[in-house]
């Protein structure tokens, strides 16, 4: 699949990246989880943008140390549930590079994103608020610190992973 796009996400600290991998184990389908907890930042860029995706990702994780964001809690999806995330400066690093790659974006990408972790998706809505409940008094609010960037090819189940720029400014 040489035309599979690339999909660019914010890397979790390793203690929150592996409690909400362990809730989306739990939940998400697993006919359809391929994935580890993550948050897309961008959905599809082209193929033939790779070397300005990389440029841009480097320059970002060169300029900023880790992005300061917050466990909101729980973030209703319809037919699923996710954990509400919020950061000012992981916004603002999404609009650089969406700056960045004007005229790659497809619709999804081209507005700033609702930032969150998918725990469960794909399910009835009875089940997605039951889940929702459950989850209330377990997802306790608290600051963590977004530590990169990480870019993966799309190739229609699990992601590729090409590399993570980790956040090393000052």
């Amino acid at each position: 699949m040489a035309d599979a796009p690339f999909i660019v996400t914010a890397q979790l600290p390793p203690d929150l990246a592996s409690w909400a991998t362990k809730l989306r184990t739990a939940h998400f389908p697993p006919e359809r989880n391929f994935l580890d907890a993550h948050v897309t930042l961008f959905h599809s860029l082209p193929p033939s943008s790779e070397r300005e995706v990389k440029t841009a990702l480097a320059r970002q994780a060169a300029a900023h140390p880790p992005v300061e964001a917050y466990l909101e809690g729980i973030m209703p999806l319809g037919k699923g549930t996710a954990l509400d995330l919020h950061s000012p400066g992981m916004i603002s690093i999404w609009e650089d590079l969406a700056d960045s790659f004007f005229g790659l974006l497809i619709p999804q990408d081209e507005h700033a994103p609702r930032l969150h972790v998918t725990v469960q998706n794909k399910v009835t809505i009875e089940e997605a608020k039951a889940l929702q409940q459950e989850l209330l008094p377990v997802v306790e609010p608290r600051p963590f610190r977004f530590i990169g960037l990480s870019l993966y090819i799309y190739r229609g189940g699990p992601w590729e992973f090409v590399r993570t720029y980790p956040f090393r400014g000052r």
